[in-house]
């Protein structure tokens, strides 16, 4: 089912014209922001990331990007987005977009993780 997040994210891919890093960052922007108002509504985080996947995945194979690529991007912004919400809602959506999604196996990036060690 092709719900809001995936058209969403599938429409983020359409409007860039870029390729490379940029659709990437614009993908992974777009995922992040469909989590961030799915909790602003009180959805489902886990399904709404899943979804945003779903549309990279969609929307990748549509512009003639690496569908691994996106599904990281997506992955990557619905898990940093889900991470400013709450570190539950991180844990919930990095085990929503782990795994296999629409035949594509989908690995997470995690510049954040670098983040964290300049903290301390």
């Amino acid at each position: 089912m092709a719900g809001p997040p995936r058209g969403a994210v599938i429409g983020v891919i359409r409007s860039t014209r870029e390729v490379g890093v940029e659709a990437t960052e614009s993908i992974g922007a777009g995922a992040r922001a469909v989590v961030k108002s799915a909790a602003e509504v009180g959805g489902d985080l886990g399904s709404a990331a899943r979804s945003a996947v779903e549309g990279s995945i969609a929307g990748a194979k549509e512009a003639g990007l690496r569908a691994e690529d996106a599904a990281s991007a997506a992955a990557s912004g619905a898990i940093k987005g889900a991470g400013e919400v709450s570190a539950t809602a991180g844990e919930q959506v990095r085990r929503a977009v782990t795994g296999v999604i629409f035949g594509v196996k989908v690995v997470v990036k995690e510049p954040f993780r670098s983040e964290e060690r300049k903290e301390r």
